[in-house]
């Protein structure tokens, strides 16, 4: 199977193999740069779908994506900036398959505002697949079948897991429902999808920050947070030390889970820590995304 794999620094390759890049990428234990993944897809007739922080999608060949060696590490620094190849406007967020019959595609913005879209795909080069108010953006996107959950993550260590039964698939053009209740002040700063058979198996990860403060990181098991319903505030997922105000990164999926700074350079992450709010473990250095 080809899947595109798009990098937290926004560079694409694609890569051959027969389960999921997060499957393969647990065999692999060095480290290289821009080896962090934001997204992937699998190919479907040879192309992958890309969307978009303002919500339009356009689409990607597989073949133009230079390739992977299967076993790994894989580095994608010499890959095509996946924001280079968008027609429209905005910043590309994650990638999905084009096929019909694949689960719905999930999207999350930063205002809270979830949905899922009917599979709808008619060899299009570019669409649209939700319509964002102009002081709104998509910050994460996944394909979630009904039985799979949703993750919200918010800037004040709130995460909200729900199931994606709730947010029911709608048109291209709408625009959406409630994803996630926000205190004021509060904006969304990751969202995604776990798969129901991966629910056991998934971490969360977060980065707290601040100007007088070390960043601290904790790993927590995804089982540890307790699901609640649509249109709520979510758990505490991390406490704060003094001089910390605030989450600069989080992340929740298959691990392991790596981090890198804006270089793609590999940064260290600390191991499981069992303590749903804890306050984590000091890190130093810049972090720049997790995934």
């Amino acid at each position: 199977m080809d899947w595109v794999i798009l990098a937290a620094t926004g560079r694409l390759a694609r890569v051959e193999i027969s389960g999921s890049p997060w499957s393969a990428r647990a065999n692999q234990t060095s480290r290289v740069d821009h080896d962090v993944i934001r997204s992937c897809a699998q190919a479907c007739d040879g192309y992958v779908g890309a969307v978009t922080s303002t919500g339009s999608a356009f689409r990607i060949c597989v073949d133009d994506l230079p390739a992977l060696a299967p076993g790994g590490p894989w580095s994608l620094w010499d890959g095509p900036v996946a924001d280079s190849l968008d027609p429209g406007n905005g910043h590309v967020v994650g990638l999905y398959n084009l096929d019909i019959e694949a689960a719905p595609l999930a999207l999350g913005t930063r205002a809270g505002i979830v949905k899922r879209v009917v599979p709808e795909y008619k060899g299009w080069e570019s669409w649209e697949v939700m319509t964002v108010k102009e002081d709104d953006e998509i910050v994460g996107v996944a394909q979630a079948a009904d039985a799979d959950e949703l993750v919200f993550a918010t800037v004040d260590a709130q995460l909200l897991r729900l199931s994606a039964r709730e947010v029911r698939a709608q048109g291209r053009t709408a625009g959406g429902m409630a994803g996630i209740k926000l205190l004021e002040g509060s904006r969304v700063i990751f969202f995604t999808a776990i798969a129901k058979d991966d629910r056991d198996q998934a971490s969360v990860v977060t980065l707290a920050v601040g100007s007088d403060s070390a960043a601290t990181v904790k790993v927590t098991p995804f089982a540890d947070y307790p699901s609640k319903g649509r249109s709520t505030t979510g758990v505490r997922t991390q406490r704060f030390l003094k001089g910390q105000d605030r989450l600069g990164l989080a992340w929740a999926g298959l691990p392991p889970v790596r981090a890198c700074d804006s270089a793609g350079g590999p940064r260290n992450l600390p191991t499981a820590d069992d303590r749903r709010d804890g306050t984590g473990t000091k890190v130093y250095g810049p972090f720049f995304a997790l995934g």
